[in-house]
């Protein structure tokens, strides 16, 4: 490492950066740029406080940038060699940290922690101390480092060593396992997310009940949490972005043509999902079909507008749940659907504006995860609803922490009562929605993107300064 500091006084990492590149027919590279509340959080600090963000190049295109030099103010993209990059992302970020924090493994025959296992392993280290060398390059004296989520934690007890003198922030975006469930890890294992995260002046979660699992996990395991601070920041929506962004043009035909696929005077089930194996899509259609056999009054005046959009397909056991999606939806249209009604309505592909459509028309909003970090769409939804949504949500979303009490409440395993929940919500009267429906978006906007963003930021600045 050089002598000399860079000048990034304030630097994020994550896996996955705010720009992508694609290499035109003409050779010539495109960039796409994104969004998010780090996106948000890292413009609203303004320019001239020296921002960089550390991400790694996920495409060929992003690997063409990198290696022509082409790139934005403020990122620096890292080309970690692709096997490095799909051991540490798809073999052990994805299909080991994923799950257990998600509580997803069929434990009778996974996880396996063998030989393979130990080489991906090596590619998570390999790729955690890559992060971690380019901050420590990047960063001014004292700045302020923010890390992101499961792919990197090991970063702040690698980069604590390379630079004491930095203020290191992580924040974990997904659920944290309990101790007993953390335990299937191999111990030397476990020991070393833990003290890697440790690293950390400051860490950050977006529930009380993440935080509180995790310092369990460190009690049992590292013997405590040490001087880490431990914080807790519920991320919320962007009110402002929705409600403008949907009604522009292409939402507004995007309403036209679900209401002629919805029919006319039908109440609307809607949900808005990747097709992730937390999100429980499968069991929330097993209850739409279940409302429709116990109360057989709603046929033909409910659709349930299902978007599924594909996650991760690289993965077997991800395209095997996208199918199943797929399978039970057309059940349901077979045994039930007539000439005139299409009880589910299922689309796949990814499509922004047609999901503010669907949220500004849902009579019904249905988050039903097995487990869930925050989940921003029960968030979403009440924001941008033109006439009162009723919103039933899974008690394992951490979402549900700030809006179960004017929610509809569901066990997500129990497809009976969550068919019970709809048919409460279908039948829902209209004053009692309204209120609801503005409670929950007044909860659901009390942190947006940028001030969740600038409130960790400034309590990282504000802490003990580095020993």
């Amino acid at each position: 490492m050089a002598s000399s500091f860079g000048a990034a006084q304030v630097l994020v990492a994550s896996n996955r950066g705010p720009v992508s590149y694609e290499v035109a027919d003409d050779g010539s590279l495109r960039a796409k740029r994104g969004g998010g509340g780090l996106v948000s959080g890292l413009s609203a600090i303004g320019p001239e406080a020296g921002a960089l963000w550390v991400c790694s190049a996920l495409s060929d295109g992003d690997r063409e940038a990198v290696r022509r030099g082409v790139g934005e103010d403020g990122v620096r993209m890292l080309d970690i060699p692709a096997d490095v990059h799909a051991g540490a992302y798809n073999g052990i970020a994805n299909s080991v940290l994923w799950f257990v924090h998600h509580m997803l493994y069929q434990t009778p025959v996974e996880p396996v922690f063998d030989a393979e296992f130990r080489r991906q392993w090596a590619s998570y280290e390999a790729y955690n101390r890559a992060f971690a060398e380019a901050l420590a390059e990047e960063a001014a004296r004292g700045a302020a480092v923010l890390v992101q989520d499961y792919h990197l934690t090991l970063v702040p007890g690698m980069l604590r060593e390379l630079r004491p003198d930095l203020r290191i922030g992580h924040f974990s975006h997904t659920p944290w396992a309990p101790p007993e469930y953390f335990a299937m890890l191999p111990d030397d294992i476990a020991r070393q997310v833990l003290r890697g995260m440790l690293g950390a002046d400051r860490l950050g979660f977006l529930t009380h009940r993440w935080a509180d699992a995790f310092t369990a996990c460190c009690e049992r395991f590292a013997g405590g949490t040490g001087d880490t601070e431990i914080g807790v920041h519920g991320l919320g929506a962007d009110a402002d972005f929705l409600r403008a962004r949907s009604h522009e043009a292409d939402v507004e035909e995007r309403i036209a043509t679900l209401r002629e696929e919805i029919g006319e005077g039908r109440r609307t089930i809607v949900r808005v999902d990747r097709t992730e194996l937390s999100k429980n899509i499968v069991r929330g259609l097993l209850a739409y079909r279940q409302l429709l056999d116990d109360h057989p009054e709603w046929r033909e005046r409910v659709v349930h507008l299902a978007f599924a959009y594909p996650s991760r397909q690289d993965l077997a056991v991800y395209r095997d749940y996208t199918a199943e999606v797929q399978r039970v939806a057309e059940e349901i249209n077979e045994r039930y659907g007539t000439p005139d009604w299409r009880p589910v309505v299922l689309h796949v592909r990814d499509d922004f504006a047609r999901s503010l459509a669907a949220y500004r028309l849902a009579d019904v909003a249905l988050v039903n995860p097995i487990r869930d970090g925050m989940n921003l769409v029960a968030k979403e939804v009440p924001v941008v609803s033109d006439a009162g949504c009723v919103l039933v949500l899974s008690r394992e979303a951490g979402a549900h922490e700030e809006l179960g009490e004017d929610a509809i409440t569901v066990n997500p395993y129990d497809v009976v009562d969550t068919a019970r929940a709809l048919h409460e919500a279908l039948t829902m009267g209209p004053d009692e929605r309204t209120d609801r429906t503005k409670r929950l978006a007044a909860s659901a906007t009390a942190l947006p993107p940028a001030r969740w963003f600038l409130d960790q930021l400034n309590a990282l600045r504000d802490g003990p300064a580095p020993a």
